[in-house]
């Protein structure tokens, strides 16, 4: 079983448009959507949910009011002004960081530090085959942790399903969901857009991926908008001794598709569909040529 990840430097490039037209042309794999902030490969796959889980991790503190006394200790320890006084003590879970002080200090032992309940995850069914995915709920964190179990899920679901491949649909950027949905991947497929934002991004993804010395592939999407900055970007692959796998170039058609909720590479005559699929056909072929997988903790 292999597992291939894309990535993009920044939002925008078309990396989920991309990992739909995979799904769609693929045999034998699971996908998995590992952008937990703001997920969206759902939209062209149309799940139906099979499971579906609550993701818990971190705690909120909840007061007591039986036990409280209304000193009002906690308010004055809270560094984050999350505790106001009424008649008991109050404290917002939406400013609450779980740190515990006020726990800790509480002279009735009021105070209690709960579970806190952050997201859902769900193994879900498509036209395409099994679909992990999850939604962090505003404003939390510990979206790293969310990324690690649900492709820890995933990798459940393909040995269960016999699958040969896990598609990863990854965040943009390079925060925390990014490093932890590296983790033991076999190859990472970058898609970036010929834009100097893009290229910038590019070049910080790269020094990631290359830090965790995990082999990586880059597609150019949108490159015909500004061929010279397409070739800027072929320019530094080379140096950086990347492979450009794929030049997509702008085609509306995505946008209509998009809006059906269908993966591009449905339509029979689209520009962009007709690279998409030789992309795929590249990527199958270096994927067939992978080493066998080894455990890596990041």
């Amino acid at each position: 079983m292999k597992e291939i990840l894309v990535l993009s430097g920044k939002g925008g490039t078309g990396k989920t448009s991309i990992v739909g037209s995979f799904a769609h042309l693929a045999d034998s794999k699971v996908m998995l959507d590992c952008d937990v902030d703001a997920s969206d490969l759902h939209l062209l796959l149309s799940p139906e949910t099979i499971e579906e889980h609550e993701f818990r991790s971190g705690v909120k503190a909840r007061v007591e009011t039986n036990k409280c006394s209304a000193c009002g200790m906690c308010a004055e320890l809270c560094q984050f002004e999350s505790v106001t006084m009424e008649e008991t003590a109050v404290i917002s879970r939406l400013s609450c960081e779980g740190c515990g002080v006020c726990a800790h200090f509480c002279p009735e032992d009021a105070i209690r530090l709960d579970e806190n309940h952050c997201g859902t995850w769900y193994i879900s069914d498509t036209a395409y085959g099994p679909f992990v995915h999850s939604q962090l709920f505003a404003g939390e964190e510990n979206s790293g942790k969310l990324v690690s179990h649900i492709k820890s899920e995933a990798r459940k679901v393909a040995e269960q399903s016999g699958a040969e491949l896990i598609l990863i649909d990854g965040s943009p950027g390079v925060g925390c969901p990014v490093i932890a949905s590296l983790s033991n991947v076999d190859m990472v497929l970058v898609v970036t857009e010929p834009s100097q934002s893009g290229k910038h991004d590019l070049e910080r993804i790269l020094d990631l991926t290359d830090h965790f010395k995990i082999l990586t592939k880059l597609c150019i999407n949108k490159w015909d908008l500004h061929a010279e900055m397409s070739d800027e970007i072929e320019l530094l692959a080379e140096r950086r001794g990347v492979e450009v796998l794929g030049k997509i170039p702008f085609d509306s058609t995505v946008i209509d598709c998009q809006i059906q909720g269908i993966p591009v590479t449905a339509s029979e005559t689209s520009p962009a569909a007709c690279s998409i699929r030789d992309l795929w056909k590249k990527l199958q072929k270096r994927i067939k040529n992978l080493p066998q997988q080894k455990e890596v903790s990041l």
